[in-house]
């Protein structure tokens, strides 16, 4: 067995921009990862992420250091031992899926005992603004069944107001990116269960967010910065509701897999989601995600240019990924 590991740093323009409580970007800056084996070559992709002490040359120094493991053969379960959780392993698990894939003719859906995986609803995610920039956004694509609204600031009533105002028979889920503090959370809480909101993402700074024991959940509360895999899960039990599983923080689909069901034994719901990435790094999601109560895998409805061949979008339906895209 010869394998040979390839990396590349690949740029996509977003439509637009996106614009959260950390900052905005206009493209995503991604790191592709290509192992190829007896002819045939699997891919995986990651998106480092600042908000972890992540870069670009981080993440690609992260796969150098792994290539030898990989290219003389390590597994999957081997990389959970070599590397940290976090965009490397994962685009490195997620080509060994692929590739295995290839070299077998087994699909991954197979593998993972998922005999006719479905078509899935997604979030579609509008970007932090002024409320009348936000009810714009909402307006346009009230249509769309579930919404992800980031918030994360002063002025956070004002603008769930305008949003559910805007798109009225739309659920919506508010992400605020670790935005709120132990003094505004309960009003804040309150006015979206007002409002009828589904769920709150990660309203605390993660590892100051005990008062979530203390306070009152109206609408379910979901950790997404405070949970990176399973051995997180313990902490936040009677703090949060729901967890926020992303390939790039579990380090891949075979960690994610294990978060799944381990948060799932331990009663919370679970949410897949994603960086803003291609159509390559939301597929291994969508398999991930046939289960989950909540779904955000539109990082590639977000680009100007996805992919080809990418994911197939049907409004807010995104479909299991074809075996020429991944898996």
């Amino acid at each position: 067995m010869v394998r040979v590991l390839s990396v590349e740093d690949e740029r996509f323009p977003i439509a637009g921009t996106f614009t959260i409580s950390r900052g905005s970007k206009t493209e995503a800056e991604v790191i592709t990862c290509t192992i190829a084996e007896s002819g045939f070559i699997g891919r995986g992709e990651c998106v480092p992420y600042k908000r972890y002490g992540e870069t670009m040359a981080s993440v690609r120094e992260a796969i150098e250091q792994a290539r030898r493991a990989v290219e003389e053969g390590a597994s999957r379960t081997d990389l959970l031992g070599l590397m940290e959780a976090g965009a490397a392993r994962n685009a490195i698990d997620c080509a060994l899926w692929d590739l295995e894939a290839k070299t077998s003719g087994i699909g991954v859906a197979s593998r993972l005992g998922l005999a006719s995986p479905r078509a899935l609803e997604t979030a579609y995610t509008l970007s932090l603004g002024e409320p009348d920039a936000m009810a714009a956004q909402a307006r346009a694509n009230a249509m769309r069944p579930l919404l992800k609204v980031k918030i994360g600031g002063d002025g956070d009533i004002a603008r769930i107001r305008a949003v559910t105002e805007a798109a009225p028979q739309s659920r919506i889920i508010l992400d605020a990116n670790e935005g709120w503090t132990d003094a505004n959370i309960s009003e804040n809480l309150a006015a979206a269960a007002e409002l009828g909101i589904a769920l709150i993402e990660q309203p605390l700074p993660a590892g100051a967010d005990q008062i979530l024991a203390r306070i009152a959940h109206p609408v379910p509360i979901c950790a997404d910065e405070s949970v990176h895999s399973a051995g997180d899960l313990d902490r936040l039990e009677g703090l949060y509701d729901a967890v926020n599983i992303k390939l790039d923080k579990s380090g891949g689909l075979t960690a994610a897999i294990e978060l799944r069901d381990r948060a799932r034994a331990l009663g919370f719901q679970v949410m897949v989601g994603c960086m803003v990435g291609t159509s390559l790094a939301m597929a291994p999601a969508v398999l991930l995600a046939q289960d989950a109560d909540f779904v955000d895998l539109d990082g590639a409805l977000l680009l100007a240019r996805d992919r080809s061949p990418g994911l197939i979008y049907e409004g807010s339906m995104v479909s299991p990924p074809r075996s020429a895209l991944w898996g």
